[in-house]
């Protein structure tokens, strides 16, 4: 069994960024299923490596090169999707992005033929069947590995006001849930997944992993699908919390978020600054506002005791870590939002139009 190591963890801020997104038709509808874009045809030479699909042949999955700095990550970012969407014009398809999308009907798609999710679906059932969620994941590398825990711990609480602000899933199966984002809430049907609990340190996470491998819970270490993890692999921690994203403005708003907050942990880890140790389920209920709510969500303050507003806590963020990016994507309208939208004054083709994904010129 493929396990990691401490000896992973050895730079401090390098970046990687995951995109899960949807082949589409022309019109912007899900394909039943295809293995052109990855099995069938080579795909660019960036893209060699670092394409695959998800559970469903209908979820493509992009990794990019590893990010040596902050200021290049957009520019990694748009050269992945320029080919990937570039490629997949070539077979006759388009590229979309949500954390759902809201025309695809999980019982009429097909899944891929991967033996690793083959034998995902044999063994977790229904919850996987109808798994047709995308997200996007973005690893902020960590210098040492009982650091990478500690920010994860304390990461915990901040995934839900990432998950509020990327809402981007409210249609499921072609109906409306009533939720910002349907996605996160499907996804945690699977087991090990949702809100993780704490670590001690590295030597607790490592325990952990060790023993759900060792007796079957899991085929590998990526199947530990939590919000937020230490990834033993990388040497990074990986935040996995936010719906998948069309607009590439509203991914570099959580990319320069995730790594703004654990260079900050980081320092703060290295001042010999206590862990909040919160109660999980006060977490979960704050994802729970986060997952019903998006934008309007009011969370649990870090000292458990009061409430904040999700506008109130962005300014706090922005101002405590110089970034500015967090602060448009709450001051425009939320994806969940926009999709009812467009849905109930344009109908379905200006919102399957919406999530596409796009090349060249219009990708700056």
């Amino acid at each position: 069994m493929e396990r990691g190591s401490p000896e992973s963890f050895t730079r401090m801020g390098t970046l990687g960024i995951e995109e899960e997104c949807f082949v589409v038709d022309e019109r912007g509808r899900p394909t039943s299923g295809t293995d052109e874009l990855v099995y069938e045809h080579d795909p660019p030479e960036i893209l060699e490596g670092r394409l695959d699909h998800e559970l469903f042949k209908f979820v493509i999955e992009t990794q990019t090169p590893l990010i040596e700095a902050p200021e290049e990550a957009r520019d990694a970012l748009l050269s992945i999707r320029r080919a990937l969407v570039d490629h997949a014009r070539e077979h006759g398809f388009e590229i979309a992005a949500a954390g759902l999308h809201p025309l695809a009907t999980w019982r009429e798609l097909e899944h891929a033929e991967k033996p690793r999710y083959r034998s995902q679906l044999e063994r977790i059932q229904y919850p996987q069947h109808r798994n047709t969620t995308a997200g996007l994941h973005v690893h902020v590398g960590v210098d040492d590995a009982d650091k990478a825990v500690w920010i994860a711990n304390e990461l915990r609480w901040y995934v839900p006001v990432m998950l509020a602000l990327s809402v981007n899933s409210p249609y499921w199966n072609g109906f409306d849930t009533g939720l910002a984002s349907a996605r996160a809430k499907i996804f945690e049907g699977l087991p090990n997944t949702g809100m993780p609990t704490y670590f001690e340190d590295y030597e607790a996470f490592d325990r952990f992993e060790r023993r759900m491998l060792e007796t079957g819970a899991i085929g590998d270490r990526g199947e530990l699908w939590y919000d937020v993890r230490p990834h033993t692999g990388h040497g990074s921690v990986e935040i996995r919390t936010p719906d998948g994203q069309a607009d590439p403005d509203v991914v570099m708003a959580f990319v320069e978020y995730s790594h703004a907050l654990v260079e900050a942990l980081a320092e703060a880890y290295e001042d010999g600054a206590s862990s909040h140790e919160h109660r999980r389920e006060l977490l979960d209920e704050n994802k729970w506002r986060a997952i019903r709510y998006g934008h309007d969500a009011t969370f649990i303050d870090q000292d458990c005791e009061s409430t904040v507003e999700l506008g109130d806590l962005v300014d706090r963020e922005c101002e405590r870590l110089g970034i500015d990016g967090i602060k448009t994507v709450y001051e425009r309208e939320s994806g969940a939002s926009k999709q009812r939208r467009l849905r109930n004054t344009n109908g379905v083709d200006a919102l399957c139009e919406s999530l596409l994904l796009r090349s060249g010129r219009d990708l700056r």
